[in-house]
């Protein structure tokens, strides 16, 4: 039985949904967004809420059910206050800026990466050396992050490169003579 899967999903305060078949839709404050269900899931509207039961009781059903709640709940949350991500940049002469739709990076390489930001997903620069990724859909803010990340990793021996903030980067110990 999911722990998680028999909680119903509130419906917050200036948000409404709507349920059709596998499909529900979230619409709130800072816009809208939606999710399909598989077969193995119902889905239900039920006071103030949205319900989540397994349709039968086989094992990808059981699998699926928690799942399905944390995606309705991350629509909930996304339209809400939306999702957020920090990046850090470390290493010399490496920095990043935004200009118009892209985000240019100097990470070390003979050229500047240029990063065209996707539509929904909002990224601003405070300083040269730290990135914030913003958007509704979580999924989505994660995916750009990761790409953003994956242009320059940080490396293990001085930890430069590009990092999520508060990740920690397993050191290694330099040659010895």
């Amino acid at each position: 039985m999911s722990r998680i899967g028999k909680k119903a999903v509130p419906l917050p305060k200036g948000v409404t949904a709507k349920v059709e078949g596998q499909k529900v839709t979230v619409k709130g404050p800072k816009g809208e967004l939606s999710f399909v269900a598989t077969d193995n899931i119902t889905v239900a509207m039920q006071d103030g809420g949205i319900k989540v039961d397994p349709a039968n009781d086989t094992k990808p059903a059981r699998a699926q059910w928690g799942m399905s709640r944390t995606q309705i709940a991350n629509l909930m949350k996304g339209v809400t206050t939306g999702f957020e991500k920090k990046l850090e940049i470390s290493g010399v002469g490496y920095r990043a800026a935004v200009q118009g739709k892209d985000l240019n990076l100097t990470l070390g390489y003979s050229h500047e990466v240029k990063y065209p930001i996707p539509a929904g997903i909002t990224v601003t620069t405070p300083k040269p050396t730290e990135i914030v990724v913003t958007g509704i859909d979580g999924q989505r803010v994660g995916q750009v992050a990761a790409e953003i990340r994956g242009y320059r990793p940080p490396e293990p021996y001085l930890g430069k490169g590009v990092k999520y903030a508060g990740e920690r980067i397993l050191r290694k110990e330099g040659k010895k003579k």
